[in-house]
């Protein structure tokens, strides 16, 4: 099956100032536009070096503005932080803005820690969680909005702007287990994966399974999209020297509010050798990294690879030169 590219961005600091981190990252988007990348999709986090882009939808007009043809989208925003008609507002915007090129990623937030300092309880996430998404369907649906539930009201609210899509942008939704892939393939959702690759195919299983019960045989399955860390240089030795140093200042990034609570999130190694061998980062040479990521994808049953190009304190220039050699001689071999 053919294979999308795209990218996943948690835009984590590196010790780099913020303008010169944007700066950066827009010209990174300009070249995944120019390279046909199908996606980007950065990541919404809080009172974290891991994130530095905590209003996705302010960092994804700049990147609309300067590109045509890549599609944007926040993977994921974090549902009950947000006031759902607020975030139907934006979502609309955005979605003209980029005349129908964004996508809306939902999640209810990883980090129990991240969602607390926005005064939501953690363990009512869920169900806030499950509640907005109801509410943001029926605001791109209706003309006027009507709901009374348990965290949100809303009495005739007129809805003055409607999606650019027809009947609102694609969704988004990250999949960790096999039980978790049912729902959106019942409901015609894209999915992401961190996971290795075999347990990425048990889950696509699910996926595959719940979406043949519940769609039409010829109508076309949404994205299925398999996450790594994506490094490319002239040699193995080469890239695995040059990307050591990035890969480990994001994951100290990654459990940066874990650790300063005492509660180790350990999804995925401290060192670069630990993520390659527990296969979540592909690093290498053009031929390591092409094979490395057709037997991903072929083993996951996944379509659609979202590498992480840009991570930690790589320098724009390191990671411009891997991208280059990925655009130029991996990506034609992808299959």
């Amino acid at each position: 099956m053919p294979i999308d590219v795209g990218v996943f961005d948690h835009m984590d600091s590196g010790n780099f100032p913020a303008h010169e981190l944007y700066d950066n990252r827009l010209k990174l988007i300009e070249a995944y536009d120019a390279a046909g990348f199908y996606g980007y999709h950065v990541a919404e986090h809080h009172q974290t070096t891991l994130g530095m882009a905590p209003s996705p939808g302010i960092f994804l007009a700049a990147a609309a503005a300067r590109t045509t043809k890549i599609k944007l989208g926040a993977l994921v925003y974090i549902l009950p932080a947000y006031s759902p008609l607020r975030l139907i507002e934006e979502i609309c915007m955005l979605d003209h803005l980029t005349h129908g090129r964004y996508q809306f990623g939902i999640g209810q937030g990883v980090s129990a820690f991240e969602v607390a300092f926005h005064g939501v309880p953690f363990l009512e996430a869920q169900d806030m969680y499950r509640e907005a998404y109801e509410v943001i369907l029926k605001g791109f649906e209706s003309d006027v909005l009507n709901h009374k539930g348990e965290y949100y009201r809303y009495v005739n609210t007129p809805m003055m702007i409607k999606p650019y899509q027809d009947p609102h942008p694609p969704v988004w939704y990250g999949a960790a287990h096999p039980a978790g892939a049912r729902w959106p393939g019942e409901t015609g959702i894209n999915i992401v994966m961190n996971a290795p690759r075999a347990l990425a195919g048990n889950i696509i299983a699910e996926f595959n399974d719940a979406w043949s019960k519940s769609h039409d045989a010829s109508a076309t399955p949404p994205k299925r999209g398999l996450v790594r860390h994506v490094f490319v240089g002239e040699t193995d030795e080469e890239a695995i020297a040059l990307a050591r140093g990035p890969y480990r200042t994001w994951k100290l990034s990654h459990v940066e509010l874990w650790r300063k609570f005492h509660a180790e999130n350990i999804l995925w190694p401290e060192q670069l050798e630990g993520a390659l061998e527990a296969d979540g980062a592909i690093v290498g040479s053009v031929e390591t990294v092409r094979d490395q990521i057709n037997d991903a994808m072929k083993v996951s049953g996944c379509d659609y690879l979202v590498g992480r190009f840009a991570f930690g304190d790589m320098s724009y220039e390191d990671t411009k030169h891997s991208l280059d050699l990925f655009v130029e001689k991996v990506m034609p071999s992808l299959n």
